[in-house]
């Protein structure tokens, strides 16, 4: 559910002009709206100001505002959230406005912005605006641009939305740890007018990348991990809690992706080839695009691809990296393939009641089994379809084309119902003979010959 409150902040004003908010104006800063569920909001139509084609944030939401005289207002809280990976499965986290990430700011080329942004962490912050043109001064980063916003204080940034393109915003304090904790956002610029590399789009959808190392049964992200992480999210969630992403057949879509982990991530679409439109410097020109199935996003960047969705089904769409597309997985487990287990396990069960065989035959059996877990835990291998396991977690979900789709509905039409004929299925007539090509004298390895040295000197 979305609520409202307004902060009032006690003790006296910060002395920083043009940056604190002095206490007697707190009586005029914007509502600050708290978000608390997991779900995929629907777009928010802007209410006033430039009208714009909104965004769907993937498990997410987008930020309101108002406007006074002029210009656009919002008001961030950076403050500790309690964030649902998946049901059952929940990780204390920092974030904004009740969430991590942070909620989607929508703005429109042109746009006058007062952004007021409340800390309530333990210890200070800033925002620095990752991509946007902007005075010096509004850039966020602790010490070099700006002081640092105290616990308990508000301060307020002030620019122009100059360039249209899909951006972000986290933290220039104490950044390893708070990115750890999860401290991001989303930001789109939608452009004024008519655009000459900007297309029209039925529907368009934004999520971020992030990563987090919880140890099972734990509640709290290890903040100085550098590469061994264990959970894979989009927008601090992981499958099958990731919502899908659902639209019309022969829609035109927009997904707009940003990278805040630590290492890069190859996104792929099944049954689709798509056209990258844009990154953080901006829409890319129609002669520099060709068409792809998979964009590398690396490290702090954003990809904007585009595709029509012309293929009906239900279409997986995930990081390729496939360690990427699990859950707290242990990076320490032994590899136990083809190893012989006869005879052994019911001995060591006899010391050891709930051991059990796990890997002899690879890890496929993990996506169908129930087997216990630590509290507050997601499974390695979990999701289901309409054929069984899906064998998947973390950076996985799907791609939902329907031609009954109605425009503007973002709701789950479930399971895809395959045309006759058309799933791939077990062959019941005779299996053709396996042939093997035999090996010819000409394929022979050519047998080895002394390689003379170069040089006047030889080794003895």
């Amino acid at each position: 559910m979305i609520t409202s409150r307004r902060q009032f902040l006690a003790g006296t004003a910060a002395s920083v002009t043009g940056l604190v908010v002095a206490r007697s104006a707190l009586a005029g800063l914007p509502e600050a709206v708290i978000q608390t569920s997991v779900e995929t909001a629907a777009p928010l139509v802007p209410p006033t100001g430039h009208p714009y084609n909104p965004v769907v944030t993937l498990n997410g939401w987008t930020l309101p505002w108002r406007m006074n005289k002029g210009v656009k207002e919002f008001h961030l809280v950076a403050e500790p959230v309690v964030r649902e990976v998946s049901p059952g499965f929940v990780v204390n986290m920092w974030g904004y406005n009740g969430q991590s990430p942070g909620p989607t700011i929508e703005v429109v080329e042109g746009d006058k912005l007062r952004i007021f942004v409340t800390n309530k962490l333990p210890e200070h912050t800033t925002i620095h605006w990752h991509g946007q043109r902007l005075p010096n001064g509004m850039d966020g980063v602790g010490g070099l641009t700006q002081p640092a916003i105290p616990v308990g204080k508000t301060f307020v940034y002030e620019f122009e939305a100059r360039r249209p393109g899909t951006f972000m915003y986290h933290p220039h304090a104490d950044e390893m740890v708070q990115m750890a904790m999860g401290m991001m956002g989303f930001w789109v610029t939608h452009p004024k007018g008519k655009h000459p590399h900007i297309a029209t789009v039925e529907r368009d959808f934004c999520f971020l990348l992030n990563a987090f190392d919880v140890e099972p049964g734990s509640h709290t992200p290890k903040i100085n991990t550098m590469t061994d992480f264990n959970i894979w999210c989009w927008n601090s969630r992981v499958f099958p809690a990731i919502d899908s992403l659902n639209v019309r057949l022969n829609d035109r879509v927009r997904i707009r992706i940003g990278n805040l982990t630590m290492t890069n991530h190859p996104i792929h679409l099944h049954g689709h080839e798509f056209l990258v439109t844009g990154t953080d410097g901006g829409p890319t020109p129609p002669s520099s695009r060709w068409h792809e199935v998979t964009t590398d996003i690396a490290v702090g960047q954003m990809r904007q691809i585009e595709l029509v969705a012309d293929e009906e089904g239900d279409w997986a769409m995930h990081c390729h990296k496939s360690h990427h597309t699990m859950n707290a997985m242990g990076h320490d487990v032994p590899t136990m393939i083809g190893v012989d287990h006869r005879g052994l396990v019911g001995k060591i069960q006899q010391v050891a009641p709930d051991y059990m065989l796990m890997g002899e035959r690879g890890m496929a059996d993990m996506g169908d089994m129930e087997m216990p877990l630590p509290d507050n835990t997601a499974p390695m291998m979990t999701g289901r379809g309409q054929y069984g396991p899906l064998e998947m977690g973390g950076m996985f979900t799907v791609f939902k084309v329907r031609k009954d789709q109605k425009p503007g509905d973002y709701s789950d039409a479930g399971p895809f119902r395959h045309p006759p004929g058309t799933v791939a299925r077990e062959w019941q007539g005779d299996a053709p003979p396996a042939t093997r090509s035999e090996p010819t004298p000409d394929a022979a390895p050519a047998a080895a010959t002394a390689v003379k040295p170069i040089g006047k000197h030889t080794s003895h």
